[in-house]
């Protein structure tokens, strides 16, 4: 196996499998600090993962949605050693038809969803991360590395 596929089994093993990740999902904020320059803005969601994309259900009026929409490059990172960068994207309405299999994963991985998802609502919606590069740490070194460099993109990992 190459390297970057075995970042990827990595990714598969610690994000994916149909389970919930706790994620911290970093935006810019809309508002400056005092000298007048852009800053940080991260909070912790829940998602799921798939194939180098995390999903997230959350509400378009919140501030992390309004951030995206100013500037859609995102970072995020989890407790299984992995700092990542993406791109942010409204997906729309859960409920929409053109959501119908991320729905149906929201319901099936997020034991919270049917009580907390509001999915009357149209504000509900579909949040999606694709992964373009980023770092994986692997301290127990399972497959040979202990640090993968990662190119979501050209598929590539140093």
């Amino acid at each position: 196996m190459s390297k970057y596929e075995n970042a990827m089994k990595l990714m598969e093993e610690r994000c994916g499998n149909g389970k919930e990740e706790v994620i911290a999902l970093a935006t810019i904020s809309r508002s400056s600090n005092a000298a007048g320059d852009p800053r940080p803005a991260v909070r912790m969601v829940c998602a799921y993962y798939e194939d180098g994309v995390f999903y997230v259900s959350t509400d378009a009026e919140k501030n992390k949605i309004l951030q995206i929409e100013k500037n859609n490059e995102v970072s995020v990172a989890g407790f299984d050693w992995y700092a990542l960068h993406g791109i942010a994207e409204n997906l729309g309405w859960v409920k929409d038809e053109k959501n119908a299999g991320i729905r149906a994963k929201f319901k099936k991985i997020f034991d919270w969803f049917d009580e907390v998802g509001d999915e009357e609502n149209p504000n509900s919606i579909v949040l999606r991360i694709t992964l373009t590069e980023g770092t994986i740490t692997d301290n127990e070194q399972k497959y040979g590395e202990r640090l993968y460099e990662v190119d979501f993109i050209n598929k590539t990992a140093k």
